[in-house]
């Protein structure tokens, strides 16, 4: 009887503990929706982000992984979701370094750090025109990732980044549609 207690409690408490979501959860849930731009950069293309934009440069040389989604004119109950998931997401070991809640407007930019270096970022920004959210593995300096947050350089990433490498018939970008 004592064996079956414990047996259950701990199964309660790993159930319990694995409530949280992973940005990769959140990817695969949404990558397939219809309207919906994802982008996964493959080893090979790392070492090209930083050629994009000069500002960037410093943010890529220290990148394991990077993927960002766009989703296009969404509507209020899907923006009311996206924000909710990202909520899930940020609720478990991020910390927030930017979180703007406007009626218009839901900004975030939340890490993880392992000391003064920040190890993961997913910075979100919500419109109904259009939503994007981009995730960063590898070794950056929290202020340099707020100030490129705030001046909307990853929006503007997003969009060289498309330009720049999408191949013909979309070969190499999850278009998703």
């Amino acid at each position: 009887m004592k064996k079956t207690l414990i047996t259950l409690t701990l199964l309660l408490l790993f159930i319990s503990c694995g409530s949280s979501k992973s940005f990769q959860s959140f990817f695969n849930d949404y990558k397939n929706d219809v309207g919906v731009t994802a982008f996964q950069v493959p080893n090979f293309m790392r070492a090209l982000l930083g050629s994009i934009s000069p500002e960037m440069n410093g943010v890529f040389s220290n990148i394991h992984d990077f993927k960002f989604m766009t989703f296009n004119k969404i509507t209020p109950s899907k923006q009311l979701e996206l924000i909710h998931q990202m909520n899930l997401v940020t609720a478990t070991h991020y910390t927030d370094i930017l979180r703007q809640n406007t009626p218009e407007r839901t900004k975030i930019l939340s890490v993880i750090e392992a000391g003064d270096v920040v190890k993961q970022a997913i910075v979100f920004n919500s419109t109904l025109e259009k939503t994007s959210v981009f995730y960063l593995k590898g070794s950056f300096d929290p202020n340099q990732l707020r100030k490129i947050s705030e001046t909307n350089q990853f929006e503007e990433l997003s969009t060289k980044l498309l330009s720049n490498y999408q191949l013909p018939n979309n070969q190499g970008i999850i278009p998703n549609n």
